[in-house]
């Protein structure tokens, strides 16, 4: 389809990548990744035809179309919609049209004319073409693409400029998607959508029919839509076959492999050198000198790239709190309507009758549509807005910090961000507040800038930055991830596992709340709903796992072992030793270990999916070693399997006993 050879670009005097050779082919589906300003959004617009290289060639093969879509920047205004996604239909729009004359044309027309049977024919081909082309079930598709991206039924007909910059995003990729063209190019797509429109695309890009490219920094996606990674490393390209996870097993096997390719060339040059060098002027030698010099010229030398920095951050730790950190009673949440010339809008209940507690030590991601309230539940436990009715409590001891999607407001716009930073943690050194800044993809000249001329992006990021030095025991984080690349999701993750506080987080980036969280609230209708564990066990709970398991308990417990009976005269029979009085189990210890149950159950499901799929991979022979391999995965989840099992049952009959 595209054709890269020696490709190269500049940026000004910047150097981004040189000779590229690439080829994308109809059926790939390639991530791009790399550090922020490597040059993957400036590759997607020469891909597009949007921008030129500057050496090499690029070679587009005749029928490709590409559909490409920028991180943001696009307006859409004039049309409904639904009428701007059924734009993009215009050739199916011009064959229904025709369709209907030739319609009208044969019902006048002499069937035995040769104009009827021209005509016949014509209306034959093109509504056959029509049909293949699913012409009949546009409105039908336009519907499901935009339910999928979260537009309800009722937004349908609003007008399109009604809509903020990032639902005007989500338009653009729905007419992008209905149009499929046979090269899609996706710059980071899922920057404007919540976790729901986001499972969704994946599904939609899983089974795409054609090849295409996209940046995200968002590694379960990229997992789960791709299957190669282009990597714009040290201003060369990197292939990679597999997803994200096999990339980064690769990248470092290849570094590996690279390390000790070049120990064994520096050890072979040395070695001809000393020869060389000590036989030069010997004629007996001259022979096997001349040959080894020969040698040393034809060694094509290996270069080690420049190892990428390896970012740690942790900020201070900070005092601990008592064992409840928050706690909601009944609260209700009802924001009052709004009275105008224009229109008048009615009261919107966010929340009625919530319940819960928050302990110390926790992690809990928000989850729910974009709307539900996530936001609106971060500031009520922040403090920022108080509940309608109920009763919001902070536990002992508590300090709660508050980052939000507008943290960036309080900063002082006229400070430089090195000196800001600076009067934050005055026990910094230049050296380590740069380091700091470095984390948070602020380097070189970047640090000197004014907190004023940052973008949106930057402002937020600076301002999470801040707020890390020097953080309270419980922090509140509406989607600190935003505008954050791969390695600083990394570093913030890595800091936010170390931390000893309490979190509660919104983020759309699913592989960032599967490591993160400890407990799922879902929120929607007003409810917030409690899950324990990680994104991934609320999706099995919510699809019906836990209450299969649980089913089963319950079959179990109905149909106890029968139990010895009982001597007549009510004695102790001989032999028997007196049955122990069962201890009442202290509340916080049943709940972890009724907590424990849960998260084991979830284990359990998930070791038998995998313990199928090693049976099914090893029906298929590839190799002994790759046979032997997964026979050694398949007995490692069978003993997992078992653990799991075995501690559910411990936990379940101590339960049971103390009941």
């Amino acid at each position: 389809m595209i054709q890269l050879s020696g490709a190269g670009k500049r940026f000004g005097h910047k150097l981004l990548f040189e000779n590229t050779d690439w080829l994308i082919t109809p059926r790939d589906r390639v991530g791009l990744v790399g550090a922020n300003g490597t040059g993957k959004s400036t590759l997607m617009k020469i891909l597009a035809g949007l921008d030129t290289l500057d050496y090499g060639s690029l070679i587009v093969a005749k029928g490709t179309t590409a559909g490409y879509l920028p991180q943001d920047g696009l307006s859409l205004s004039g049309r409904t919609v639904f009428a701007e996604c059924m734009a993009v239909f215009t050739e199916l729009h011009a064959m229904e049209r025709e369709l209907e004359t030739l319609t009208h044309q044969i019902s006048e027309l002499d069937h035995a004319s040769p104009e009827y049977a021209d005509v016949a024919d014509r209306y034959h081909s093109l509504e056959h073409e029509f049909r293949t082309r699913d012409g009949y079930s546009i409105e039908a598709e336009v519907g499901r693409v935009l339910m999928g991206l979260g537009f309800q039924k009722e937004d349908w007909e609003r007008q399109t400029d009604e809509f903020s910059g990032g639902w005007q995003m989500r338009l653009a990729l729905a007419k992008l998607l209905l149009q499929k063209p046979n090269l899609l190019l996706l710059d980071e797509p899922t920057n404007h959508l919540d976790l729901e429109a986001r499972n969704w695309l994946e599904e939609y890009l899983h089974d795409y029919p054609y090849a295409l490219v996209l940046i995200s920094h968002d590694r379960y996606f990229l997992d789960v839509t791709v299957n190669k990674i282009a990597e714009i490393w040290n201003k060369r390209f990197w292939f990679y076959t597999g997803n994200y996870d096999k990339f980064l097993a690769q990248k470092t096997q290849r570094n590996e492999q690279l390390q000790a390719a070049y120990r064994n060339q520096r050890d072979r040059i040395e070695q001809l050198e000393v020869f060389i060098n000590r036989f030069r002027y010997q004629a007996t030698k001259a022979k096997q000198v001349q040959s080894r010099i020969k040698e040393l010229e034809k060694i094509e030398r290996i270069e080690i790239p420049p190892e990428e920095k390896t970012i740690h951050f942790s900020f201070p730790q900070p005092k601990p709190s008592g064992r409840i950190v928050a706690e909601f009673e009944n609260v209700a949440k009802v924001y009052p309507g709004k009275n105008s010339a224009a229109a008048s809008v009615g009261e919107k209940e966010v929340f009625r009758d919530v319940n819960f507690m928050i302990e110390k030590g926790d992690r809990i991601a928000l989850v729910g549509v974009n709307g539900a309230g996530k936001s609106t539940l971060i500031k009520l436990l922040a403090g920022a807005e108080l509940p309608t009715h109920g009763e919001f409590r902070l536990g002992h001891n508590v300090q709660a910090d508050y980052f939000a999607q507008d943290q960036y407001k309080e900063l002082d716009a006229d400070a430089r961000m090195v000196d800001d930073l600076g009067e934050a943690s005055p026990r910094s050194t230049q050296t380590e507040l740069r380091s700091l800044l470095g984390c948070f993809l602020f380097s070189e000249d970047d640090v000197f800038k004014k907190i004023g001329v940052l973008s949106g992006g930057e402002r937020g990021r600076y301002a999470l930055l801040r707020l890390l030095l020097h953080p309270a025991n419980f922090l509140l984080l509406d989607e600190p991830t935003n505008h954050l690349d791969l390695r600083a999701k990394d570093v913030l993750l890595d800091a936010l596992m170390e931390y000893t506080g309490t979190v509660v987080f919104v983020s759309h980036d699913r592989y960032f709340i599967d490591k993160l969280a400890t407990r799922v609230f879902e929120i929607g209708d007003g409810k917030v709903e409690v899950y324990p564990g990680n994104y991934e066990d609320y999706l099995w709970r919510k699809q019906g796992g836990s209450a299969r398991q649980d089913e089963t308990i319950r079959q179990q417990l109905k149909s106890p072992e029968p139990a010895p009976p009982a001597p007549a005269n009510g004695n102790q029979l001989p032999g028997d030793t007196a049955p122990a009085k069962a201890k009442r189990l202290n509340p916080i210890k049943r709940k972890k270990m009724e907590d424990r149950i849960r998260e084991l159950e979830g284990e359990i499901s998930r070791a038998e999916t995998v313990i199928a799929q090693c049976e099914t991979a090893l029906q298929d022979f590839v190799s002994a070693d790759e046979s032997q391999r997964q026979s050694q995965e398949l007995d490692r989840q069978k003993a997992a399997h078992a653990g799991f099992i075995k501690e559910w049952e411990d936990l379940s009959q101590s339960l049971q006993e103390a009941d």
